[in-house]
């Protein structure tokens, strides 16, 4: 067995851009087509700032026509609105020593053996950090906006049957909360015990991916997530699973490389004067739900950590219409 250390392969101008674009592949709401991404959302990363404003043009407001006649009437002209969303950067770093890390077989790439595990590490925290994202508006919903995102069909009297359970027309009348936008959901995150029952009852059904090497899941058409960081909950001793619906693009996703991306660091002195090797790698990103605005009511540090984005003081719906906003959540027993 041959032992590689960090500094024999990890050229950090070749290391940072392979393993980004590893953990977009990776990334199942990216993938999915749920998080938008472009040069826009890279390039507001590019200056400074701990925040972004995203200006919008509002719809025109569906008022009656004037009834034109042959009169000296002026016809009084309607403005158009204009509406503000708040994305907020995100600078976060993690460390490894070199032993969890690179002892490889020879043979093997350890280059690619490295990234994969980083890329793997960073594409699990940018699903979480959407989950916590989802979980913050979703509480600014219910406490500001009559939790009109929302369906449960939860049974709040301790007993449960299958009309509380994931189901099919539960789904429905969630996608609804978008009004007559409800055929723009595209897919649904959900967890594995949901996962589960929706297989058991055999709502789920398997397409493969364009090069036919994977067996994608969807539900009357609909991607799905499976993510065991979905939201759980427990009333009248039951647990209580959400599920959120998507229309594409419902999120934002922008990049940019810090300063310096990664680094390798040997510490000499630690392991009793045997010396060992550090890896730290480290992002910015930004994850912006569309129609909302970042208030930073409660953030203690300079960007939000997992709890701060799951409170729903820190976010404000700035969308003029419900229906404009591509999401929905689904509340159902276990």
């Amino acid at each position: 067995m041959a032992l590689v250390q960090l500094t024999d392969v990890v050229i950090p101008e070749v290391f940072a851009p392979y393993v980004q674009v590893l953990t977009t592949e990776k990334t199942a709401f990216v993938q999915s087509g749920i998080m938008e991404t472009g040069e826009f959302f890279n390039s507001l990363l590019q200056g400074g700032g701990r925040t972004f404003s995203i200006p919008h043009w509002r719809d025109l407001a569906n008022d009656e026509p004037n009834v034109s006649d042959d009169s000296e009437n002026s016809a009084i002209p309607k403005k158009l609105g204009t509406g503000e969303e708040v994305a907020q950067r995100h600078n976060v770093n993690q460390a490894w020593k070199a032993a969890d890390l690179v002892t490889a077989l020879a043979g093997d790439d350890p280059m690619d053996a490295i990234a994969q595990r980083v890329s793997s590490y960073w594409s699990r925290v940018l699903q979480t950090r959407v989950i916590r994202t989802l979980q913050g508006l979703f509480a600014d919903n219910d406490a500001n906006d009559s939790g009109d995102m929302t369906e449960s069909i939860v049974s709040l009297s301790g007993t449960v049957t299958d009309d509380n359970r994931f189901n099919a027309p539960a789904f429905l009348q969630a996608a609804a909360t978008l009004g007559d936008r409800a055929d723009e959901v595209t897919a649904i995150a959900m967890h594995s015990m949901v996962f589960t029952q929706a297989q058991v009852n055999n709502l789920i059904e398997f397409i493969p991916d364009s090069r036919g090497e994977t067996q994608i899941p969807t539900f009357l058409g609909r991607r799905v997530i499976v993510d065991d960081g979905m939201p759980t909950a427990t009333i009248s001793g039951h647990t209580v699973y959400d599920s959120y619906l998507f229309g594409a693009g419902a999120l934002a996703y922008g990049t940019a490389e810090p300063r310096v991306p990664v680094a390798v660091q040997r510490e000499e002195l630690q392991g009793n004067g045997g010396g060992t090797e550090i890896l730290v790698s480290r992002q910015q990103h930004l994850i912006h739900p569309r129609g909302f605005a970042w208030l930073g009511a409660s953030m203690a540090g300079e960007a939000a950590t997992y709890a701060e984005l799951a409170s729903g003081v820190n976010w404000n719906r700035v969308f003029a219409e419900r229906k404009q906003v591509k999401l929905a959540r689904l509340r159902t027993n276990g």
